[in-house]
């Protein structure tokens, strides 16, 4: 009998149909992401059925309904934790899923937590502090240049180029714009010079390993030279993607690495670093739920220059995911 795999998502349609607007929608999905891993995993002999966001699920568990896997890729809406609910519903009704647990997504959506963790983990990550009040802002002591950004926001919301910070008015003033716009604190640290890298994994623990390491690379036509929430959204034409593997790549590939297996991530996902002026590569974040639209999303299109396609992406993380039943 073929496994059955059950899909959860929150869709971005379903969310701009309700008044929400495009950068609110932002991390949601979209009906060709959701038609692209149903394809792939029917393609690898899964029976599959979408079932929606966490309120479908929970109706559909309540009425009995069961799968022998949960794809899970929903974002939720609200709060720090909003990663980590249908995780937490899946665990209570004790039916596996993909990807990681409650406790992993409800601190990596937290940037500044996080960060404390690596700090801990002696992973290079630049200095940092979190931010909730503006008195907190004007009483705040780094040496500028700084980079600001809502610390629990995917995808660049909530960066642009204002987020770079030479002197003390515009961090006030960004903290200000910031803590009213996204109604959280914001994560402020030293700001990275060097060079912008994504570091996809595939795996959990002691399995986990790097299949690239890609570089971001910014044209004439990008906004900024920062990897914003207006070139992630429009990055055609504005970024260039390239696999690096020099001392420097292999070097983040690492650090990324230490970061995940530190952090108990699974499956499958991001690490984002960035060069500092030293030239060492120092963590940003981490993304153990990344986007996965074919073409557009980092993972993806990470593994399609390194050689690895869609379908067996999904079959990689997929399998991640089995061995941790078997």
């Amino acid at each position: 009998m073929r496994l059955k795999i059950g899909i959860t998502c929150d869709l971005r349609d379903d969310y701009l149909a309700a008044g929400f607007t495009e950068e609110q929608t932002a991390e949601f999905d979209s009906r060709e992401t959701i038609a692209a891993i149903e394809d792939a995993l029917q393609s690898l002999g899964y029976a599959t059925e979408q079932i929606g966001n966490i309120r479908a699920l929970a109706g559909r568990l309540v009425a009995g309904e069961r799968w022998d896997m949960v794809f899970n890729i929903a974002e939720g809406l609200n709060g720090f934790g909003r990663e980590a609910q249908i995780p937490a519903l899946l665990e209570a009704w004790e039916m596996p899923f993909v990807f990681s647990d409650p406790l992993v997504l409800a601190l990596t959506l937290h940037k500044g937590l996080t960060k404390r963790v690596i700090r801990d983990l002696g992973i290079p990550t630049p200095d940092f502090a979190v931010i909730e009040t503006l008195a907190e802002a004007k009483a705040l002591k780094m040496a500028f240049p700084l980079f600001a950004k809502p610390v629990a926001e995917g995808t660049g919301k909530g960066v642009t180029g204002a987020s770079k910070i030479d002197h003390q008015e515009q961090l006030e003033a960004l903290c200000a714009t910031l803590l009213a716009n996204f109604q959280q604190p914001v994560l402020v640290e030293t700001f990275l010079p060097g060079r912008e890298f994504t570091v996809g994994i595939i795996g959990t623990g002691a399995d986990a390993y790097v299949p690239g390491v890609m570089e971001v690379l910014f044209t004439q036509n990008a906004r900024e030279d920062i990897y914003s929430y207006e070139n992630k959204e429009g990055w055609k034409g504005r970024i260039e993607y390239r696999l690096a593997d020099d001392a420097v790549a292999r070097e983040a590939a690492a650090s990324a690495l230490a970061a995940w297996r530190g952090l108990g991530c699974r499956d499958g996902g991001r690490v984002d670093l960035r060069v500092d002026a030293a030239g060492k590569p120092c963590f940003i974040e981490v993304n153990p739920l990344a986007g996965l639209k074919p073409g557009y999303s980092d993972l993806p299109i990470l593994c399609e220059l390194a050689g690895i396609s869609y379908r067996e992406m999904i079959a990689q993380i997929v399998q991640s995911a089995l061995k941790r039943l078997r």
